[in-house]
């Protein structure tokens, strides 16, 4: 809940500082900042699975009886509240969510854990780990999508044509500079950049964001290693072994970008360069005019 905190003060001095946001549109974003509602773990009441028959050595069936049940729970909430302490993952998942109809983030157990956070972890690690994931997601509440809804989770267009094409400028430089990527499994494959800005505007500012509340949490100062520490485990959580078929797969449909290119995000920040003494020529350097920062 700390590191939540920490994030959220990070992203509302990241805010103020902008100069591509109007005032008017600030203000807006501090009072959906202020309405963020994190769900952390598992939620206080479980999915009951007890009218779910499920029989051994009947697969097909068991799949069939899954979708149906599921298809049978969302079709008994026509018409009733919407229920904003449901849950849309187990917390068995590895994953995390922005919903926006409800301005809430949802962080399941099964994230929390190594090498996205361990309590015995360093501090740095975590925020590189975790905190870039929770930056991410809240990230997504100012993005071309969630954008379009207010803290109360209504459809509700916040933004100035000013703020919106500013926005749109930046969003753009980002699609050219993955367009020109290639899948390191699929030399010649070009990622779409089109296709994963959202999820790379959303890396970007996590990162950003998480190395930020970082140093909040140190009292407004860290060290050189551990801010590096931060920048290793981000790199570290990218970590992944796919068969070619399944990189040519989500090449073409993920709105996520390739991992190693998720990591690689940090080429756009100059603390990264920073505190690793970067130069031109080396593998990650980018000259600073083509950086992109957003949040």
């Amino acid at each position: 809940h700390d590191l939540v905190a920490n994030l959220l003060a990070a992203y509302r001095e990241s805010i103020s500082r902008l100069d591509w946001m109007t005032e008017e549109t600030k203000l807006r974003a501090y009072d959906k900042l202020a309405t963020f509602r994190p769900k952390i773990g598992y939620p206080d009441q479980f999915r009951d699975y007890s009218q779910l028959r499920v029989r051994h050595g009947d697969l097909m069936g068991n799949a069939r009886a899954a979708a149906a049940f599921e298809t049978d729970r969302d079709l008994a909430k026509i018409g009733a509240p919407v229920d904003r302490d449901e849950w849309f993952m187990l917390p068995q998942t590895v994953n995390a969510y922005y919903n926006p109809g409800t301005n809430e983030i949802c962080f399941p157990a099964g994230i929390l854990q190594r090498p996205f956070f361990s309590p015995d972890a360093h501090p740095a690690e975590n925020y590189g780990g975790i905190g870039a994931v929770i930056g991410h997601e809240v990230g997504h509440g100012f993005d071309d999508q969630g954008a379009q809804y207010d803290g109360a989770g209504n459809l509700n267009d916040w933004w100035t044509p000013a703020d919106k094409a500013a926005f749109e400028v930046k969003s753009k430089t980002l699609v050219e500079q993955y367009n020109a990527f290639e899948s390191r499994n699929l030399p010649g494959e070009k990622v779409n950049g089109a296709l994963t800005v959202g999820e790379n505007i959303g890396d970007l500012g996590g990162l950003t964001i998480a190395h930020q509340a970082y140093i909040i949490s140190q009292g407004g100062e860290a060290s050189r290693d551990d801010r590096r520490r931060l920048f290793m485990n981000w790199a570290y959580v990218w970590r992944s072994k796919r068969r070619i078929e399944l990189e040519r797969q989500y090449l073409t449909t993920d709105p996520h970008s390739p991992p190693e290119l998720r990591a690689n995000i940090v080429r756009n920040l100059d603390e990264f360069h920073e505190v690793f003494d970067t130069a031109p020529g080396d593998g990650l350097w980018l000259d600073p005019p083509d950086r992109v920062r957003i949040w």
